[in-house]
């Protein structure tokens, strides 16, 4: 059975850590999905604390903006695709200027037609204040739209505080 996470949080909340868990004791050949773009030394230094931290049985794969082709580049029944993370993916198409939408959709249709067990971190951004500027409050808008849709499709959802999960699906 296709097997779908979507694992929310705050920032430092303990996503990552849970997430590459799932993988780690699940039995299937771990590949790790990187959104993120090493922009500055913060970004270069958090990218090799993770590596550091999943270890060489991970084979990672960088893919800031075809998310939807490198999960079918990436498919097989015996592998389990940590995507990490949703929201950079998504700054990652509004600095593109990508269409939104058509692109969820395209993510939606991968995740349907892979085989591979998949799981998706991602920073929930819509609890705090409204945003000051336009950009933000847009990008709040795409995340959380974001994640109504791969929520919707997903068997499990889970959301993550203080390190602790809450199950929100399945």
């Amino acid at each position: 059975m296709r097997m779908t996470t979507l694992v929310l949080g705050g920032a430092r909340s303990g996503k990552s850590a849970f997430s590459e868990n799932l993988v780690e004791t699940s039995g299937l050949k771990p590949h790790y999905l990187a959104t993120g773009r090493a922009w500055d030394g913060e970004m270069q230094d958090r990218i090799a604390e993770h590596r550091t931290r999943r270890g060489p049985q991970w084979t990672t794969h960088e893919e800031p903006l075809d998310l939807a082709g490198a999960l079918s580049r990436l498919d097989g029944p015996g592998n389990i695709i940590l995507v990490d993370c949703l929201t950079l993916w998504v700054t990652n198409l509004m600095m593109e200027d990508r269409p939104m939408l058509a692109e969820f959709d395209r993510l939606v249709n991968a995740i349907g037609a892979t085989s591979a067990r998949l799981i998706f971190v991602s920073n929930e951004v819509g609890l705090g204040i409204v945003p000051d500027n336009a950009m933000a409050r847009a990008f709040r808008d795409h995340a959380g739209t974001l994640h109504q849709r791969v929520a919707q499709v997903a068997t499990q959802v889970y959301f993550i505080a203080a390190g602790l999960p809450l199950t929100l699906k399945g």
